[in-house]
């Protein structure tokens, strides 16, 4: 071997072993996601413990073995006993190195409930709670948990009556009772009084933690809606997702104000309809406006190169509702103090999708409006004011249908310091959501469609602002993608899709349908999703919950790029799926 040979050679040598000093054996870590203290009070004897580890190695919670994904995470039940349990946690790399982690847990179960033993009263419940502005002959429930045996009685005398065994899980000292506010009550901002009274003449108050009001004669009981997102609730429920939204409305419309209810005014729609809406999207008008009702005048039907329009004449602005049907497909409209005075209605050749309208009066102050469509699919529409003309718009089907000719907008679900579900690894649901979101805008891009973004960087938007865009943008899709979790990462799992409006449902099977050939297990396609960006009504949408990012197997799978690519491709085939479903015409005329 020649010099320049050995020279080489000694280069290439002093290469690998620097290579190798750069890079040591990775040091031996155990994060853990659930439990995040080392000493932890719980209530509850199933427990998980969550979390990850070097990858590779080799997991024991008191000396039994775990099993430990390619990605590093772990997830381990737990069937704890009353009483302080210790478990010591301990991961072995592959070089043979070790580090362990102890973490306790001390289960106390809740004592079960008992009566009152000592005269007094122990909590009280207001239905509907929260500070309330009422009417008269509004009903205040009353739900009092006290000493068993006595009489109790609230405002004006109003008697509480204590329920039988039979109606309490066998709990003695339950009283209910209702009262309902008499026009002769001015009430303000009163904590009401439940006064409890024994036999042998002892006596105690507590009030209520919430306070009342009857609404002044001289208060303004019209609201006129602001904004671009002022919504009606059907009651006062709420979860994560807010109360159940019945619809968004335009501005400047008139609302008669019943009462309020915290923060929401309890409206009256009709005479036996009622709805709630968010003060902040609405100014109170000055004493003596009329509350809103209407005539209804002559209707125009007619048509343009996208849209059909069903304008029908009003004296004012009134609120409304609408909704889809199928079979046939139909829009409805019901307007909330109309009565019908429409002599004619005149539909112009120019329509494209509407087959044919007409009218109801289903009671004496809600006015429906019926629009059959051509076309099985419904592709959106929007209800709003020109003036004093209520104007409904309905989005023509496309007349081709081909992916290439779509308008589509990607929502990657979360973003910036809204950063969604984690995994047990501790990647977060924005991070992911965006990256399956780009590989899906590539491929429906290089097949020809347009595609709109929420985002395509890691940044933060307001789900109103999201609405907002897309309401200005109108595409003819959208798909929210998104990350599901859960707090048992072992047995739940499976994707989903979610849709709120029936008429919208043939998008999300589609995609669904195709997510299972993933091979994940079936969470289901949902229906009357309060979502956010499942609310609006202006084009077919759909929520797509792709795998639980909490179950650590489904985490494997989204965290691998090649996987992501195909779940991209699955949501872009069942995108196509729906475009080819959409049947020209409906049988039913």
């Amino acid at each position: 071997m020649n010099v320049k040979a050995i020279l080489i050679l000694c280069c290439i040598t002093l290469a690998l072993f620097g290579r190798t000093l750069a890079q040591p054996a990775a040091k031996p870590f155990i994060k853990l996601t659930e439990p995040s203290k080392e000493n932890n009070n719980v209530s509850a004897a199933r427990q998980f413990i969550i979390g990850s580890v070097t990858k590779n190695s080799s997991l024991m919670i008191n000396a039994q073995r775990v099993k430990v994904y390619s990605t590093g995470a772990f997830a381990w039940e737990l069937n704890l006993s009353e009483g302080d349990t210790a478990f010591t946690i301990v991961a072995i790399s592959p070089e043979g190195k070790s580090i362990s982690k102890r973490i306790h847990y001390n289960l106390r179960f809740p004592k079960p409930a008992e009566p009152v033993k000592d005269f007094g009263i122990e909590s009280i419940q207001t239905f509907p709670e929260g500070n309330l502005v009422l009417m008269p002959g509004d009903a205040i429930q009353f739900k009092v948990k006290a000493f068993p045996g006595a009489n109790m009685s609230t405002l004006n005398g109003t008697v509480l009556y204590e329920l039988p065994v039979t109606q309490t899980n066998g709990m003695t000292g339950i009283y209910q009772g209702t009262y309902v506010v008499q026009s002769s009550d001015s009430f303000f901002a009163s904590r009401f009084q439940v006064t409890l009274k024994s036999a042998d003449g002892q006596e105690i108050s507590k009030a209520t933690r919430d306070s009342f009001s009857v609404m002044s004669s001289l208060a303004s009981d019209v609201a006129i809606t602001k904004g671009r997102l002022a919504h009606l609730e059907y009651g006062l429920g709420d979860d994560r997702l807010g109360g159940a939204k019945i619809g968004y409305l335009d501005s400047l419309i008139p609302l008669k104000i019943i009462g309020k209810v915290g923060s929401h005014y309890k409206i009256r729609l009709a005479k036996s309809r009622t709805a709630y809406i968010p003060d902040e999207h609405v100014t109170l008008m000055a004493k003596g406006s009329f509350e809103p009702s209407s005539l209804t005048g002559k209707w125009n039907v007619y048509g343009d190169s996208v849209y059909d329009y069903v304008n029908v004449n009003l004296f004012s602005r009134l609120p409304y509702q609408s909704f889809q049907l199928n079979d046939p497909s139909r829009i409805v409209v019901d307007v909330f103090g109309a009565t019908n005075n429409t002599n004619w209605i005149t539909q112009m050749e120019s329509v494209k999708e509407i087959e044919r309208v007409w009218y109801e009066q289903v009671a004496d102050d809600i006015f429906r409006i019926n629009i059959q469509l051509k076309h099985r699919q419904h592709w959106g529409h929007q209800v709003s004011y020109r003036g004093n003309t209520l104007v409904i718009k309905i989005k023509q089907q496309p007349k081709n249908l081909s992916i290439n000719k779509m308008v589509i907008a990607l929502d990657a679900g979360h973003g910036g310091t809204n950063t969604g579900a984690g995994s047990p690894t501790g990647v977060l649901e924005k991070t992911l959501t965006l990256a399956v979101t780009l590989k899906l805008q590539k491929l429906l891009e290089a097949q020809g469609a347009t595609v709109i973004m929420t985002r395509n960087k890691e940044t933060f938007f307001d789900n109103k602002e999201r609405i907002l865009f897309y309401r200005d943008s109108l595409p003819d899709l959208l798909l929210s993608i998104h990350l599901n979790s859960s707090a048992d990462p072992i047995r739940v799992g499976g994707t989903s899709t979610f849709y709120r409006y029936i008429g919208f449902r043939p998008l999300s099977h589609a995609i669904y349908k195709r997510m299972l050939e993933l091979g994940l297990s079936e969470y289901g396609n949902n229906s009357s999703f309060n979502f956010m960006l499942n609310s609006p009504i202006e084009y077919p949408n759909a929520l797509v919950e792709a795998l639980f990012l909490s179950n650590p197997e489904e985490e494997e799978k989204i965290l691998n790029e090649t996987f992501q690519q195909q779940m991209a491709e699955k949501i872009a085939q069942g995108i196509k799926d729906f475009l080819e479903g959409c049947e020209e015409v409906q049988g039913n005329k």
